[in-house]
Parts: structure tokens; sequence; C-alpha cells
């Protein structure tokens, strides 16, 4: 691990996001409340917190953290699960794993609780959007551009 305790502890956030894309029919399901397990939504919700509350436990060289907030948002927008992690502490290194972790278990206990009507569901897109905070400062993922203005500014 890398050492960080020469470094001052400052205010640390990282949002991180994924999606996982399921069949028209496990969409309707999930927005229903239909499915066997309950309430997805909600269960990958909590997945996702304790997954950036065990991050250091899953990622060999991570640094154990003190987290002072962890929010996860999923929304199901057309066959598609969209997840949102934030994450925040007050510490000496950056919680980018915690908000990637967090994004990650959500995705994936979304995909067990539809595995029994759709095998077929694809996690994708987990990345980081998002950090503030430490010596490196702000980044943030740069804007996609839409290909029709652009091509359209052109002309």
């Amino acid at each position: 691990m890398v050492e960080v305790g020469g470094k001052p502890e400052t205010a640390r956030l990282a949002i991180a996001s994924g999606s996982i894309t399921v069949a028209p029919a496990t969409a309707r399901a999930i927005r229903a409340g239909t499915l066997g397990k309950g309430d997805v939504l909600g269960v990958a919700r909590l997945a996702g917190i304790q997954g950036a509350k065990r991050a250091a436990d899953l990622i060999p060289l991570c640094h154990p953290l003190r987290l002072t907030g962890v929010d996860v948002d999923l929304a199901v927008a057309g066959t598609a699960v969209r997840i949102t992690a934030t994450v925040r502490a007050f510490d000496r290194s950056g919680v980018e794993m915690e908000a990637l972790a967090a994004v990650s278990a959500a995705a994936l206990t979304v995909y067990d609780m539809c595995k029994a009507i759709d095998r077929g569901m694809v996690i994708s897109e987990i990345r980081l959007d998002e950090k503030r905070g430490g010596k490196s400062g702000t980044w943030q993922r740069p804007a996609v551009r839409n290909s029709r203005r652009t091509s359209a500014k052109k002309g």
C-alpha cells in the first residue's frame, strides 16, 4: 500500500456511474416490483452502500477510509437500470474506489435478483465521473459531445 500517513486529511468526493441492460420484461418487473426476491432497486441501493463501505476488503491495495456519506441512486430508463454513486469522506486518500465499488455492487445485485428471468443482462459503462479533494484537486469526465450538434455546426 502507498504510505498516506503524511498527507493532510481533506474533504474528498467521488461520483461514479454505470448501468445494467435488461430485457424489456425484466425492466417492467423491476418497475412493478413483481420479482420474487423483492424490491430490486431498494436492495441494490443497500448493496451499493455496503460495497462502498467494504471496498478495502475487496481491493487488495485500497486503504480503508472513514466515509462520511454514501448516496446510491438507481433508476430504470427504458431497458437499462442506471446507477450513480456519490461517496464522501474526510481522509488522507480519495474515495474513487469506494464509488466504483458501490456502482459495481449495486449492478451485481440487480443481476442476482433478476437472473431467474433474465440471464442475458449486461453490466457496462462503470466509470468515474468526478472526483474532488486531495493534492490533485478536481477532475471531471469530459462531456461527450452530441455528434448531431457537432456536425450541424460544421455545415
